[in-house]
């Protein structure tokens, strides 16, 4: 884990890549080397030899074992085995003797403390000290195999170098990993909080649907008078407080649509709608989608009963092409005209509209007066076919309002607006005689669905994951051209200038490699990718250098102390090629290789000795430089995506979470703010104890009725948010045979939605308790607002109900109410003033 802090998502898959291929390339290495060490060895060496490097082989397939099935194993066990590795192998080194031995231990060695610094990323001290460990076992080597015990020192420092470069290749890549997991934590925040809130929106929208379809509906309709038959209420009472007290739900499964439409309540007695259906089934659709199709066909279905004057109904349903399903209701009835229906109205833009859009579906209504009404819900999927075996789950009755069950059909009774009169069916969007669809109801534009969405920040995601890690790849390359180039490359050039023949063209091949990583460095560190053009000109120039240095070289010295360039230009071709993949950059290696290989073989033929000699050498250098080509591939083409689908997962489970959390908090809230009101009514009427002939309780009813439309109302997008809510109390009044007038006075400005909640509560109690006529007025002026409300024959403890807190909050403090009462006539007044501007101080 890193230290000081989490340990990110690309940061804790490139430690882990990096240590597999640790692991890997020094496992290869030393099986490699040991195995030509017994090759070449003599006879009489083999056992010994084989003694030494047997151990060093099986502690490397321990390693090797480890990766694929960890085991427990302490730290400081793994170590002992790394650490004997290279000590068996520079024990070795004199086993074996010869030219060829040296050099195949020296690799052996070289490339495993390059190794140890990826194995033990997390752990320098670990690296380092193995690090010392190779070099001990190279000073053991030489000073054993040398007859005057001398110590070559160059390899040494050659190999501390290294050493360096690895670490600090392994720290630049970190950096820039961690830089991506910071970046992708900021945008999740963002994304994540954005998310919460989205969620927290269409759960409101759904409340508020599901509150107009229950409790709402429901309240009204007993407001109206007791002259039907109440035998619904008591069971329709029950299921608006299960509707209410359900928590909602995350479910991602999927439900057949065909299965759910056929449980559409048609109503009781005389308020049923008979439903005639042609359903193309299964129509197998997420649950969410699913159930807001239910439940607007719910509520369509209560509207053709109260509103259409008919009895009868056809319900139709198909998919479409393209994984899309419609489904259509149409009645004959009397239609209506969508010009005269308020925008506040709840029936279509909410119950029916509403929903489709927070699922990104559409919802449609075809109506004119005398021509009947259709309704068209239609819903594509953008982001993928449901799986097959989510058609068997069964949907909870918490999932966006209650599904009913087979026996339920027929059982519910009539509900819906509560307003008694046909104006209910219409909505903003409810229907031209052409197809109309309210603004948020879905056009028939493409609009990326929740998955398209996710592939698209996932794909995001990724590339900006790569980018960062193609930056540190390309500067670790960089940095290594450098750093060898004027370090090893730059005192071999100078130390044998009296070996090139000629002297010159190895020196402006020098400037020449300094001049390609002047010009490839330079968009590197500006952050920008190197440009098609300069990418070619370098890599045409550093072939040019590996021929110029190849062909002025004598060939008894390729690959030797002399030869600055073989070693490094691989280096300068990796960071010009991180970016490709590592097919274009083995071609190039292989064009390099031939290169000097023809140079070597234009001069005759070598000796098997230095032929063997050439070939370690060989893969000493380029093959490392290969590894370290595969790993930045591995580490862009794959880690990049891992670590993108890893960070993806976990901020989808931090997102559920932070939904979750903020849901329930919210559900708790509102249902606290119902208890008060809204819940005692639906108890006391569910059960029996209270009864809709009783006027007091339908006066009740009347009151948590319009508080619930002026609610309802505090989401319509228009000009004037307190003369919108108040009209919809009025509205209320006036449906249950109040006349009503109303006079506004002043200017509208902007009144906060918790002060408009208080400043409205007083007039709708008093409105809701009238019986015969009231007059509201509504003063606005530049320092305070006052509504107020005169009712005539109002009932006898109009003042006490008044008194009552509306549902959603407490009284605020900063609106004053007064109440008065003559005879049977009551007036309240609720006042607010406007705060004070601060004054701008004058110079």
């Amino acid at each position: 884990m890193r230290r000081g802090g989490h340990e990110g998502t690309s940061e804790r898959l490139v430690n882990r890549t990096v240590e597999r291929y640790g692991v890997w390339l020094r496992s290869t290495v030393v099986l490699l080397c040991g195995a030509l060490g017994l090759v070449w060895a003599d006879a009489a060496d083999v056992p010994l030899a084989l003694a030494l490097l047997a151990p060093a082989v099986l502690a490397c397939g321990v390693r090797l074992w480890a990766l694929r099935r960890p085991l427990p194993l302490p730290l400081a066990l793994l170590w002992t085995l790394d650490a004997a590795v290279v000590l068996l192998m520079g024990l070795s080194q004199p086993v074996l003797d010869g030219e060829g031995g040296n050099a195949m231990v020296e690799v052996a060695v070289g490339i495993s403390v390059i190794a140890f610094q990826f194995e033990w990323a997390t752990r320098p001290m670990a690296g380092a000290a193995l690090a010392g460990a190779g070099v001990v076992a190279c000073v053991l080597g030489d000073v054993l195999s040398s007859s005057e015990h001398d110590l070559d020192v160059v390899p040494l420092v050659r190999m501390l170098i290294q050493v360096g470069l690895a670490r600090a290749g392994y720290l630049i890549v970190r950096a820039r990993a961690r830089a991506a997991d910071r970046s992708a934590a900021v945008r999740a925040a963002l994304r994540r909080e954005a998310d919460v809130a989205a969620a927290r929106r269409a759960t409101e929208r759904e409340y508020l649907a599901t509150l107009h379809d229950t409790a709402s509906a429901t309240l009204l309709m007993v407001s109206q008078g007791d002259s039907r038959d109440w035998s619904w209420l008591p069971p329709r009472a029950r299921q608006d407080l299960e509707a209410l007290s359900a928590m909602p739900g995350f479910e991602t499964g999927s439900v057949d649509l065909a299965a759910l439409l056929g449980c559409v309540p048609e109503g009781e007695g005389q308020a049923r709608v008979r439903l005639t259906t042609h359903i193309e089934g299964p129509l197998t659709v997420p649950s969410g989608p699913g159930l807001a199709i239910f439940n607007g066909v719910r509520e369509a279905v209560t509207n053709v009963s109260r509103h259409a004057g008919v009895r009868e109904a056809e319900l139709r349903a198909w998919r479409e092409e393209g994984n899309g399903v419609v489904v259509e209701l149409s009645d004959a009835g009397r239609g209506f005209d969508p010009d005269s229906v308020p925008v506040r109205r709840r029936g279509i833009s909410g119950s029916i509209i509403g929903r489709m859009r927070a699922v990104e579906g559409t919802a449609s209504i075809i109506s004119r007066p005398g021509a009947g009404t259709r309704v068209r819900w239609r819903w594509h999927d953008r982001g993928g076919v449901p799986q097959a075996h989510d058609q068997d789950r069964v949907p909870q009755a918490h999932d966006r309002g209650r599904v009913p069950q087979a026996h339920d059909r027929g059982r519910v009774s009539p509900a819906g607006d509560g307003a008694g009169q046909a104006t209910e069916a219409r909505g903003p969007a409810a229907g031209q005689a052409t197809e109309a669809r309210g603004p948020a109801a879905g056009q028939a534009t493409d609009v990326p669905g929740p998955a398209a969405r996710t592939r698209a920040e996932h794909t995001a995601a990724v590339r900006f994951i790569r980018g960062q890690l193609l930056i540190g790849a390309q500067l670790v390359a960089l940095l290594i051209c450098l750093v060898w180039q004027f370090t090893i490359s730059l005192r071999r050039l100078v130390a044998h200038q009296d070996v090139y023949h000629p002297a010159w063209p190895q020196t402006a091949a020098f400037v020449c490699l300094v001049a390609v990583a002047v010009a490839g460095g330079a968009s590197l560190l500006r952050g920008r990718r190197i440009p098609p053009g300069v990418r070619g000109w370098c890599l045409g120039s550093v072939l040019a250098v590996s021929a110029v240095s190849a062909y002025t070289l004598p060939p008894h010295h390729a690959t030797g102390p002399a030869d600055w360039a073989f070693g490094v230009v691989g280096w300068h071709a990796l960071f010009l090629l991180a970016d490709l993949r590592v097919r274009w950059y083995a071609a190039f290696l292989g064009a390099h290789i031939g290169i000097n290989a023809a140079a070597v073989v234009g001069h005759g033929a070598p000796p098997a000795a230095e032929a063997a000699v050439l070939g370690i050498a060989t893969v000493g250098s380029c093959g490392l430089q290969f590894a370290i080509g595969a790993l930045m591939t591995h580490l862009l083409r794959d880690t990049a995506p891992a670590a993108g689908s890893a960070a993806a997962r976990e901020e989808e489970l931090r997102t559920r979470e932070r939904i979750h959390e903020h849901l329930q908090s919210d559900h708790k809230e509102r249902y606290r703010a119902l208890t008060a009101t809204t819940v005692p009514l639906l108890v006391g009427l569910g059960h029996g104890v209270l009864s809709p002939h009783d006027e007091e309780v339908r006066l009740r009813c009347g009151v948590e009725g319009a508080r619930m439309r002026r609610l309802f109302a505090e989401g319509d997008a228009v000009a004037d948010p307190l003369l919108n809510e108040l009209r919809a109390c009025v509205e209320v009044a006036e449906h249950q045979g109040v006349t009503v007038s109303l006079a506004v006075r002043g200017q509208p400005g902007e009144v906060p939605v918790e002060i408009r909640r208080e400043l409205i509560d007083p007039v709708a109690v008093t409105l809701g308790r009238t019986r015969s006529a009231a007059r509201v007025t509504v003063v606005r002026t530049p320092g305070a607002v006052r509504v107020s409300a005169v009712g005539v024959d109002c009932a006898d403890d109009c003042a006490e109900a008044a008194a009552v807190p509306s549902q959603r909050r407490a009284a605020d403090p900063q609106v004053s109410v007064v109440r008065t009462r003559r005879g049977e006539s009551m007036w309240a007044e609720a006042s607010w003033s406007r705060p004070a501007s601060p004054e701008v101080a004058l110079p």
